[in-house]
This record gives structure tokens, C-alpha cells and sequence, in this order.
């Protein structure tokens, strides 16, 4: 080879090393540029990108703590329930993958079918199906073994109780999003706790398989609350308020069982109900609290008020007459009349036949400033309970700018608006000497060591410790000889007041609709509970819309339950307890036609051995004297005779079994002396 090819050759060879060497050189000076400019100028963007394909924060729900009776018995709680989640990116055939779940889970609406197919096919890591299943759908969806589809534990609010309490103890939203109503809402920051969260590392691509966890923060599980609630006395105010709102065909009823001495809530109740387990199933109608959010005329128990006021102010002796005997009393052209005259009646005999002129002629010597002053001292205008919401405060004027007219009914219970928990409360401050007393539904908050007792609040005293001395003297009256005679319980004194008002709607009085209502203590000299009773327009029959008629038998029931369950001595001829052995008789009861049954059928059963007796035909009193001689427990439903029983007569007694009685009035009640 000459040298000039070699040196052409050699000249090729240096030129290609050097093309090879400054190619290297900025392929490695790009590769240096690119990793400056991405460790470097976009070092966050990508620290946060991997942190998004490789780490997730995930919620840990916390628990929200349990609501108890006063006896520690659960009203609400939480439970663990599965939710079915998705990894969309590996989900491999979404439209068969929830065709699936749907009929694991009994059926999807087309409307939720949608949402799910869209939410399957969204660019993110999970999603939520659907929460909080019950557990046999949860195990359906688990056999099916779906790729991209698991089920998470999370707490789910339950109420064990179903519809007990439903009003006091409220709901939480569907996703537990706090509670919306009753205690659960009032009490929402104590009882919800607060969220942990959990570090999940991923790895990043398609699957995005979850290897390993850590907890950031531990949850902490809600405070419990305790209310003043018996679960037991609950059940009983319930199931009598249902049977009288069912029976006297109304349209709703309220009652409410409170201790006078400390404001206690021991049970309230307003039908009809719900179930806060699916509240979104009922009607918002149904879910209104009646007994705080509604308001209502009172009529004659709110003469109480009036009659107070004047023994307090001296205007009237008890003993006083008062000439009602016209019947009436007119304000121009108003006219205001007693259902049937009484002639010259006492200040005492006014309230216990609740005469609506003699009532008037208290108020007008009383006056609107007097009368309006003791209706402020009572609570009627104003909240009385900060643990519910929604209250209502009711309507009470100013009595600055009542004309007689106004003055005559309002000091006969019209005119005034007021709650069942304000009638209530009122009432409670006459059993305990004269004191109002905030209502509470709360009796402790938190658990353990760190449980806070809440305390009775003494808002002022209303009356005297005189005056309500003689105004319980003259209640007592009203359910011995005056118009709230089937509030009588054996046993014991009580003290009450009827009440029969004329429904108001677009600012004239319904000729047929009213509120009847029944509001008393008992014992009436050292009182265990005060029981108010509203039914919201009964329609059972003409004569069945009184108070005395249609609230005061469900008083005496709820009452005689009441004094069981809290074990509370008799005040009236105690009896000793009777032992009953598979010997001892039982006297004939007394004979009583029944519409239907022929007069001379027998009503008894053989005596031997120990049976269920036949009490059809017999009065209520009459009917659970011979049933408790036998150690059975009476439930009754409706007012009058026994016309029908279960168990049967003659079935074999077993001692503390259950017998429901149902009563009927057979024979037309005596007139009544007035709307009571």
C-alpha cells in the first residue's frame, strides 16, 4: 500500500473516530442535560408524581360513639360493614363485572347501574361502588373473586331498636357525614370522633399492587352519651301512644313521661314514627319531633296557669264562689259558653269542672300584665331544652297589647301557643314545689374515667311553694270528681288537668278537629314523673275528642306502667302482696252485658287449677286486679269494658305471661260539663 492510500486511509479512520467521539460527547452531554434539567428544574414535579403512582393517604373512618339509655342499654351503635371498592385499571371487563355485582347485591336501579359503569371507568386509582352492604351480600360479592374488585370494613351506624327512640336519639347521613338529627346531631362533634390515616406504598404501573402500610394516624373513637332515657318506660309510652292514636283514629300524638325534680326526659314519644335505620323510607312528616317542633292551643290545662297566677296574687281565695251560672260571657259580639251551665261554682270547682267563664272571670280580675307575667315565669314563649333542635318556642303576645277579648282566651288556653315540652315542664315546676326546671335528655357524656355528668339546671322559681301546694290540692280534685276521672290510678294520688282545644287553620276554629290532651303527675304530694298526653285530632265519634275522654286513659296506662317499672311505693291503702297458690279461688266477677253477647252467658272460667280467668265484661280496674291476683301482666288497648282477651280464658296460668285486654265503651258515657 503507497503511502498516500495509507494516508488517506488513516485520514477516514480519524475523521469516523472523530465523528464516533463528538457524537458520544453530545449524546453524553444531552444525557447530562436531561438529567440536570430533570433532577434538577423538575425534580418536585416528578418527587410528586411518583409519590401519586406510588403512596396513597386513605381515610380511617372513626367510630362514633355509642348512645345508651340510663341504664347502660344501646340506642345506637356502630357495627363493622363492608363497602365495595374498585381499582379501575384492573378492572378487565367492566360491563360484566357489574352485571355481577348487581345481582349479588340483589339489583342495581338503572340510574345507580350508570353511576357505577361511569365510575369504573374513570383514570383513577379506586372508587367506591357502593357502602356499607349487609353482610350476606358483602359474603356474594366476596365468592365472586372479581380481579379489581374488594371490599373494605367500615363502621355503619345501627339502631338496635329499631323505631324506639327514634325521635330523641335521631339519624346520621348515609355515609355517616355526621348526624342530622336528634342527639346525633346536637352531639356531633363528641360522638364522631376523629378520622386517622393510613400511608399505602404501591407498585407503580398497571396493577398497582398494595405492598406494604403504615399508620399516620391513629382514629379516635367518639364519646358515648347517655341519655336520661328508660328504654323500658319508652317502650311502654310508645306502644300505649300508638294503640290511642290507632284506636281514637287521629291524625298523631305526643307524649312526653319527665321526673319534676331534675328535668330527666324519662320518655318521648310521638307516633306517627320512623326508622332511623332507613329514615330516608319515611316520610320528613314522620320524622318531625312533635313534641318540641309543633306547637298547639292548649285550652283548659293552660287554666293552670291562670289559676296559679291567682293564688299567687291573692285575687281569689280557693274557696271563693264565682257566679258562672249565665253559661256565657260576650265580648261585642263574641260569645263564649261553658258546654252546660254550673250555676255558683268555687274558685276550686272552676278548675276541676273546667269552666271556661269562670276560668275568664279569673282572668279578667287578674288582668294581662299579672296573667302575662306568670306565663313567662312558666317558660311559655321561650326554648326550654338545648339539647334538641328545631324547637319551637310557641306564640304567647304581649300582653301590653291584649284586649279583654285576648285576655278571656288566653286565660282559658287560646290564643297561646305552646309545646307539649313546654306544657310539660310547666306542669313539673307545680309538682316540685314551684321551681321550673330545664328539661334534659342528657345525663353523661364520654366513658370511662373521663365520663362528665351533666347537671339539673333550676332556670326560677314560678310559684310559690304554697301556691302549688294548694293549686296540686285542686288538680287532685279534677281526677276525683271532676272531668279527668279515668286518669284515676289505685293506689295513688294524682294530680292532672284535661284539656280540649278547637283546631285554628287559616284563622278560624275547626268544628270538628281538636287537640285533646291530659297533662298530670304522680303521687301527686311526692311525685316520681309528670306525663303529658296530646292526641292530634282524634275521630273515633262526636262524644270522643275530650280530653278526660280520649288523653287520660293513656296517662292512667303509661302511669301504672311507670310505677312498676320505678318501683314506686303506693300512696293510697297500700295492699300487701298477695300470694297465689294452685288452690286458692277467686270470687265471681261482676256481671256485665256485653253489646253482642247474650246477658246470661258465663264469664268466669271453672277454678282449679291455676288458669287464665275470663275478664270480658269486667271494667279495666276490675279486669287487672283479677289478672295480677294470677301474676299476669295486663296490657290493655281502648277504654270502657273488656270485650276481648289473648291468652284465652281457661289457657294454663304461667305466671308473669303477658294478657292483652282489648276495651271497648259499650254504653254511652254520661254527659260532660264542659270542654275539658
Amino acid at each position: 500500500m503507497s503511502d498516500p492510500t495509507h494516508r488517506a486511509w488513516q485520514s477516514t479512520i480519524r475523521t469516523r473516530v472523530l465523528v464516533a467521539a463528538a457524537f458520544f460527547a453530545l449524546w453524553v452531554v444531552a444525557i447530562e442535560a436531561r438529567l440536570v434539567w430533570l433532577q434538577g428544574y423538575r425534580h418536585e414535579y416528578y418527587v410528586v408524581l411518583a409519590d401519586k403512582q406510588q403512596k396513597d393517604i386513605v381515610d380511617v373512618p372513626a367510630r362514633r360513639g355509642d348512645i345508651v339509655d340510663r341504664n347502660g342499654q344501646p340506642l345506637a351503635l356502630s357495627v363493622d360493614a363492608a363497602s365495595i371498592w374498585a381499582v379501575p385499571k384492573k378492572v378487565e371487563n367492566p360491563d360484566a363485572t357489574l352485571a355481577l355485582i348487581c345481582q349479588a347485591i340483589g339489583g342495581c336501579p338503572p340510574g345507580e347501574k350508570n353511576l357505577y359503569a361511569k365510575r369504573l371507568r374513570q383514570n383513577l386509582k379506586c372508587v367506591v361502588l357502593r357502602r356499607k352492604i349487609p353482610p350476606d351480600e358483602a359474603a356474594r360479592v366476596a365468592a365472586l373473586k372479581l380481579p379489581g374488585i374488594s371490599l373494605r370494613i367500615e363502621p355503619k351506624r345501627y339502631y338496635p331498636n329499631v323505631e324506639l327512640a327514634a325521635h330523641v336519639i335521631g339519624y346520621v347521613g348515609g355515609d355517616d357525614y355526621g348526624g342530622l338529627s336528634g342527639i346525633e346531631a346536637v352531639y356531633d362533634s363528641m360522638i364522631a370522633g376523629q378520622k386517622g390515616s393510613v400511608l399505602e406504598l404501591a407498585a407503580a404501573g398497571v396493577n398497582h399492587n398494595v405492598f406494604a402500610r403504615r399508620v399516620l394516624r391513629a382514629p379516635t373513637d367518639g364519646a358515648a352519651v347517655e341519655l336520661t332515657i328508660d328504654r323500658r318506660l319508652q317502650h311502654v309510652v310508645e306502644r300505649e301512644l300508638r294503640d290511642a292514636v290507632v284506636y281514637h283514629r287521629a291524625a298523631g300524638g305526643t307524649v312526653i313521661v319527665m321526673d319534676p325534680r331534675n328535668g330527666e326526659i324519662l320518655a318521648l314519644a310521638n307516633y306517627p314514627t320512623y326508622n332511623p335505620n332507613g329514615y330516608n323510607d319515611s316520610p320528613e312528616e314522620n320524622r318531625r319531633n312533635r313534641g318540641v317542633q309543633d306547637f298547639y292551643e292548649p285550652g283548659s290545662t293552660f287554666k293552670l296557669v291562670t289559676a296559679s297566677a291567682a293564688i299567687e296574687e291573692q285575687a281569689f281565695r280557693t274557696d271563693e264562689p264565682i257566679d258562672v251560672s249565665a253559661g256565657a260571657i260576650h265580648f261585642g259580639g263574641r260569645e263564649i259558653k261553658d258546654d252546660h251551665v254550673h250555676g255558683v261554682l268555687s274558685f276550686t270547682d272552676v278548675i276541676v269542672n273546667s269552666s271556661n267563664v269562670g276560668a275568664i272571670k279569673i282572668g279578667l280580675r287578674l288582668g294581662a300584665e299579672r296573667l302575662g307575667r306568670y306565663i313567662k315565669r312558666f317558660g311559655f314563649g321561650e326554648r326550654t331544652c338545648p339539647e334538641v333542635r328545631g324547637e319551637t318556642r310557641g306564640i304567647v303576645w304581649d300582653p301590653g297589647h291584649w284586649s279583654d277579648s285576648t285576655l278571656a282566651s288566653v286565660s282559658m288556653g287560646y290564643e297561646v301557643a305552646v309545646s307539649p315540652l313546654q306544657m310539660a315542664a310547666a306542669v313539673s315546676s307545680i309538682a316540685n314545689g314551684g321551681l321550673l326546671v330545664q328539661p334534659r335528655l342528657v345525663r353523661a357524656v364520654g366513658r370511662g374515667s373521663s365520663r362528665v355528668e351533666t347537671t339539673p339546671r333550676e332556670l326560677r322559681r314560678a310559684i310559690a311553694p304554697e301556691t302549688s301546694a294548694e293549686l296540686t290540692a285542686i288538680m287532685e280534685q279534677v281526677v276525683v270528681r271532676g272531668t279527668g276521672t279515668l286518669a284515676a290510678v289505685s293506689g295513688y294520688t294524682v294530680a292532672g288537668k284535661t284539656g280540649t282545644a278547637r283546631k285554628n287553620a287559616g284563622g278560624r276554629y275547626s268544628e270538628t278537629d281538636y287537640h285533646a290532651s291530659f297533662v298530670g303527675f304522680v303521687p301527686s304530694r311526692q311525685p316520681a314523673f309528670t306525663v303529658i298526653v296530646v292526641i292530634d285530632t282524634p275521630r273515633r265519634g262526636p262524644r270522643e275528642i275530650y280530653g278526660g275522654v280520649v288523653a287520660a286513659p293513656v296517662f292512667r296506662r303509661i302511669a301504672e306502667a311507670a310505677l312498676r317499672i320505678l318501683a314506686v311505693p303506693q300512696t293510697v291503702n297500700p295492699v300487701p302482696p298477695v300470694v297465689v297458690t294452685a288452690s286458692a279461688a277467686e270470687p265471681a266477677p261482676t256481671m256485665m252485658p256485653i253489646a253482642g253477647r247474650a246477658s246470661g252467658s258465663r264469664l268466669d272460667v271453672v277454678t282449679g287449677s291455676p288458669s287464665v280467668p275470663d275478664v270480658r265484661g269486667l271494667g279495666a280496674r276490675e279486669a287487672i286486679q283479677r289478672l295480677a291476683r294470677r301474676g299476669l301482666v295486663p296490657r290493655m288497648t281502648g277504654d270502657g269494658v273488656v270485650i276481648d282477651q289473648d291468652p284465652a280464658p281457661g289457657t294454663p296460668l304461667e305466671p308473669g305471661t303477658a294478657c292483652r285486654l282489648w276495651l271497648d265503651r259499650v254504653m254511652v258515657p254520661p254527659p260532660l260539663s264542659s270542654p275539658q
